[in-house]
């Protein structure tokens, strides 16, 4: 006997992926673990990845899915309520304008988009993302996961609801992202990607050291932006040995002896919270971490507690002898490294990593026509913080903020060559 349902409750949201790579696997394994969702169509410029999403979705019973042939064809289809960009970052503010165009026009049934970090490759582009969907009456929202990470929520409701009443506000947030590098050659691309591993990774630690920061219900921009610092270098992507295995793994198409991206950044960032004290994020990211998988520490301090988290400090491990080969693979953790000896396992990659509470709250959100705690507006503000880090380590000195310069600012790795 099926269970009654709400027939006041809204009716599951349908929605259209744009990019079926790396992160759209991501979003298909989270969506497993959220109710009221329908992947309805996916659209990518390389059809063979599209049919396999498609057809991986219909699999999995989150369908039915369409691999759509072109991206008007998916935005026009009259199948698709909300947008999920998860493509490639230098093919964002392109998706944007279709759609705004198409919304404009009365041509689709579209009323809210999402769109993977970072929002933008540059402050003017984040900018414009935001302004095309608000022209457009879309709701919108930044996919920040490690916002969401079940850690991160559990760790900030424990310290607002019992440390911060009796003691005050917190006032250190570190956050740390390391691991041996991208998957896809345009990551390493620094006009395509928007730099190197600042602009790649330090993206989640200065929001998720932001969210830490702010009270539970609370503004992201409660806190004031007042200065920047950062260093940022090439520390192994730029060696002889790893340029040549970077050309040869990529067919050629990255070479770090002619326009080599960071693979290391430090950033210093000072803010001062509602009630006038001032706090810091301290954030350090790589792409120069030879370890068991990708690493991601955090720690929050205030005056009479702290918090710390490790994505690697796992329940499970599993040791492997030498006896056990095989191909090399990330069954165990992303960006594993290793096939033999003793490892972290993650039983819930998509859960620990933030992925599927950020699909739930994304998804109740849009059904409900509300707009999520998470929004361009946070996008915009996050690109602001990393154009502001890129500009102090250019620069070699700190950043005071508010700067004007930003607006048009770009990042020395992401500019034309001989820029």
């Amino acid at each position: 006997m099926p269970l009654p349902t709400d027939p006041a409750a809204p009716p599951a949201l349908r929605i259209g992926m744009v990019g079926a790579g790396f992160m759209a696997q991501f979003h298909l394994r989270a969506l497993l673990g959220v109710r009221n969702a329908v992947l309805a169509g996916v659209w990518s410029p390389t059809p063979a990845r599209r049919d396999a999403f498609a057809a991986a979705v219909n699999r999995d019973g989150l369908g039915p899915c369409t691999a759509f042939a072109s991206l008007d064809a998916m935005l026009t289809s009259g199948d698709i309520d909300a947008l999920w960009i998860v493509g490639p970052n230098y093919a964002r503010l392109e998706t944007m304008r279709a759609l705004h165009a198409a919304r404009l026009a009365g041509r689709t049934s579209i009323f809210a988009v999402a769109c993977e970090k970072p929002l933008a490759r540059t402050l003017a582009e984040a900018r414009e993302m935001l302004a095309l969907a608000e022209a457009a009456g879309l709701l919108h929202g930044y996919l920040e996961n490690q916002l969401f990470s079940t850690a991160v929520q559990r760790g900030h409701d424990i310290i607002w609801r019992r440390a911060v009443p009796a003691t005050g506000r917190p006032y250190i947030a570190r956050a740390a992202e390391e691991h041996s590098g991208p998957h896809e050659p345009w990551f390493w691309n620094g006009p395509q990607q928007g730099g190197g591993v600042l602009s790649d990774m330090m993206c989640h630690s200065v929001e998720v050291a932001r969210f830490l920061l702010t009270a539970p219900g609370e503004s992201r921009d409660a806190l004031r932006l007042v200065s920047a610092n950062a260093t940022v270098a090439t520390l192994k992507w730029g060696r002889a040995h790893y340029i040549a295995q970077l050309r040869a793994r990529s067919g050629g198409a990255v070479d770090y002896a002619k326009a080599p991206s960071e693979d290391f950044a430090r950033g210093l960032l000072t803010l001062r919270d509602p009630d006038g004290n001032e706090v810091v994020i301290e954030a350090t990211t790589s792409w120069a971490y030879v370890g068991p998988g990708l690493r991601i520490t955090l720690e929050l301090l205030g005056p009479e507690y702290a918090m710390e988290f490790n994505s690697l400090a796992t329940g499970l491990k599993v040791f492997l002898s030498r006896a056990v080969t095989g191909d090399a693979g990330e069954d165990l953790v992303e960006k594993q490294n290793a096939e033999q000896g003793l490892m972290p396992v993650l039983d819930d990659e998509p859960g620990i990593y933030g992925y599927t509470l950020e699909n739930r709250h994304f998804v109740e959100s849009f059904r409900r026509r509300a707009m999520p705690m998470e929004s361009f507006v946070d996008g915009v503000g996050v690109v602001e913080m990393l154009m502001a880090l890129y500009r102090a380590a250019e620069l070699g000195r700190t950043v005071q903020l508010p700067d004007p310069e930003l607006e048009t600012y770009v990042p020395p790795v992401a500019r034309p060559r001989g820029a």
